[in-house]
């Protein structure tokens, strides 16, 4: 079982995303994303799997949930800096965010 102290060193923030390319170089359909997490962390780099339910003209501006202390994965020759949250539905992920919009870089606790 995950501890409180394992919970607390995971630092989940809120970020707007302000890029999303599609990403064929991928081995599995998804998205290059840009994603401001505001003035403490900065502007973040993340490819996501999240294609399925989402066009790219409906993300920009779109507020998430992202993990910002994992290390870099290269996917493809792309850093992926950020774990975009989201949940695995039947018909595809649903991406995690604030019920309203927060300034970015909120930090989840």
């Amino acid at each position: 079982m995950a501890t409180i102290q394992d919970f607390e060193q995971i630092d989940i923030r809120t970020g707007t995303i302000t890029v999303c390319e599609p990403f064929p170089r991928a081995h599995k359909p998804a998205y290059k994303l840009t994603i401001d997490f505001g003035p403490d962390v900065g502007v973040k780099h993340s490819s996501a799997q999240i294609t399925t339910l989402y066009a790219p003209e409906q993300l920009v501006g779109r507020q998430v949930l992202g993990v910002v202390n994992f290390p870099t994965r290269i996917v493809a020759g792309f850093p992926s800096e950020v774990l975009v949250l989201g949940v695995y539905a039947p018909e595809g992920v649903v991406l995690i965010g604030a019920d309203r919009p927060v300034p970015d870089g909120l930090k989840l606790g």
